[in-house]
């Protein structure tokens, strides 16, 4: 059993897979290949020069796979939670964790599926967002969404970041109290 699943490997998702894994718990990302992220060319994101998407997403995974997380390639197609644990299943596979972090970008279908409650689009060209609370928590117990598919803007930096807190939300809820993250310079 996993602490932690993350589906979306995208920026939001590997963000989160990286807090959550850098805080010591198991962290599973379950990745369909298909993030918007790899069609872009971004000058935006700070901390980084001009990048590829793809670029981008690989970086991303291997600070994530650094402190541990670990990623399958595979689609979802089932979420459902018994107040206690969540199962996740792909075509493949079944798996089982406490949490799970959606980043699934302009996809609601696997939420859609589950249940959660969907709303309308806050971005130009997003028809439908995941609804969440100021933390990331959706409608189904120990469910969290983050990036697009929560209504946060497309952009890059912005998605990591609301990965990031999601996470962050996630490993304080598990631990029973904030988590904070700060490295210090090495002497």
């Amino acid at each position: 059993m996993y602490d932690v699943i993350v589906i979306g490997a995208g920026p939001a998702g590997a963000s989160a897979a990286l807090f959550t894994a850098k805080a010591g718990k198991k962290t599973l990302v379950l990745d369909s290949d298909q993030s918007i992220t790899k069609r872009a060319w971004i000058e935006n994101h700070y901390g980084a020069p001009d990048i590829a998407g793809p670029d981008l997403v690989e970086t991303g995974k291997k600070q994530a796979a650094k402190f541990g997380a670990e990623f399958v390639t595979a689609k979802a197609t089932s979420l459902s939670s018994d107040g206690t644990a969540v199962k996740v299943e792909t075509e493949e596979a079944s798996y089982e964790t406490s949490h799970v972090i959606l980043a699934t970008g302009l996809s609601v279908e696997l939420a859609e599926s589950a249940g959660l409650n969907i709303v309308p689009g806050t971005e130009p060209r997003v028809k439908a967002i995941i609804e969440v609370d100021a933390a990331g928590k959706t409608s189904l117990a120990h469910v969290w969404a983050a990036g697009g598919c929560a209504g946060t803007s497309l952009h890059t930096i912005i998605t990591a970041g609301d990965g990031a807190k999601a996470a962050i939300g996630v490993i304080s809820e598990l631990n029973g109290e904030r988590y904070v993250d700060h490295d210090v310079l090495k002497k």
